[in-house]
């Protein structure tokens, strides 16, 4: 594996950390605090190309390795991490599945304005009692020849109302369990669906998270990702390139809260010298310096074995565990390095800890990463 980044992969990390570090930091913490959805910022980082960044230019994608989505999400996030879980979503679950999974006609209908950024996606697998367990899906899709009719519930939907492309998984055969599942292309805009309120979140808040109601939407058969029966692998395939960026996402909230803390470790004095100085903060800049670096070459070779067309399923698993650990270590002991002041607004890393925990909840708990990894190492495939 060759460590040196290529010119392109430079420029993409370069434009954007310019545009987080310039355009985002002005007022990330506001939207933090009233939970205001980021349109603009979104809108500007579409015609940047960050949304569709990892879509064949064939279908108005950037074309772009799984390498830089690495590298730009771990930017976005060393500022806002509710912006690189959109991009996120957008990029990894949504048109990932569409462009691996599709026919043409639905890369040419619904992967191309997402690739372009003029429609957000979402994907719909959650439910009240369908969290970890995803095979126990509850919203039907019940087959009325050349339509569906789906009834049921999601919960705790990305991009939930910004979205007017959805990516809903559904029970089709309930006597098939997880083989009856199937993946489905929905209008937001369809008649039936109802978004739920905006949660009311502990951190992420400038991302929209909603619940989605389905009461006899008509969706018609040919919105079906897949063979019949597809839906659960689809959204098992799907997951794993998720994974990698919200393990890129922790790494983001890993290094930027490691930078703040730093920068303040260099300024702030205590008993006569700079608190860098002392050997209890120093060695706490240690510890988070030595795991960030083994968080990030956990996420980049996920990323390159992505690239390479190799499996990286357990890959992504352990770059996700691992991140997200490092994320919520590291952003605590941020705020520890700060003080009084890590416990205000204005310092950033009070946010930071309470975005970081998400990491470790969303697109795969932590503990079902390790089942994942647990399982590769029983069956041999590490």
């Amino acid at each position: 594996m060759n460590f040196e980044l290529n010119e392109e992969q430079q420029m993409i990390r370069q434009a954007a950390r310019d545009y987080a570090q310039r355009e985002l930091i002005k007022d990330v913490i506001e939207r933090d605090e009233k939970a205001i959805y980021p349109a603009e910022h979104i809108k500007k980082l579409s015609e940047l190309g960050f949304l569709g960044m990892l879509v064949d230019p064939k279908y108005d994608g950037g074309g772009m390795d799984t390498v830089s989505y690495v590298l730009a999400i771990e930017e976005f996030s060393k500022v806002d991490s509710s912006i690189g879980v959109i991009i996120s979503v957008n990029n990894s679950l949504v048109c990932y599945g569409i462009e691996s999974f599709g026919t043409e006609e639905q890369k040419q209908k619904w992967l191309k304005p997402l690739a372009r950024g003029e429609k957000i996606g979402a994907f719909l697998l959650s439910e009240p009692g369908a969290g970890s367990d995803a095979t126990s899906q509850k919203t039907t899709a019940i087959d009325m020849g050349d339509y569906y009719l789906v009834n049921g519930v999601k919960n705790w939907i990305t991009n939930g109302n910004s979205a007017s492309t959805y990516i809903v998984i559904v029970q089709t055969h309930k006597e098939k369990g997880h083989k009856g599942i199937n993946a489905l292309l929905v209008d937001k805009y369809s008649p039936g669906i109802t978004v739920g309120v905006h949660e009311n979140k502990m951190g992420m808040r400038s991302s929209d998270t909603h619940s989605i109601q389905f009461t006899d939407v008509k969706v018609p058969k040919e919105n079906r990702l897949g063979d019949d029966g597809f839906g659960f692998k689809f959204a098992m395939k799907t997951l794993e390139g998720g994974r990698i960026g919200i393990a890129s996402q922790a790494l983001g909230l890993a290094s930027g809260a490691f930078e703040l803390a730093t920068k303040y470790a260099k300024e702030r004095k205590a008993f006569g010298t700079e608190i860098i100085n002392h050997q209890a903060i120093a060695f706490k800049l240690a510890d988070m310096a030595t795991e960030i670096e083994a968080a990030r070459l956990l996420c980049l070779k996920a990323a390159w074995l992505k690239d390479k067309g190799l499996p990286f399923g357990n890959a992504s698993a352990m770059a996700k565990l691992y991140a997200a650990d490092t994320a919520m270590k590291v952003t605590t002991e941020a705020v520890q390095i700060h003080g009084g002041y890590g416990y205000v607004k204005e310092y950033h890393v009070e946010r930071m800890m309470r975005d970081a925990k998400l990491t470790q909840i969303y697109e795969g708990t932590s503990e079902i990463q390790k089942i994942v990894i647990s399982r590769a190492i029983a069956n041999d495939d590490l």
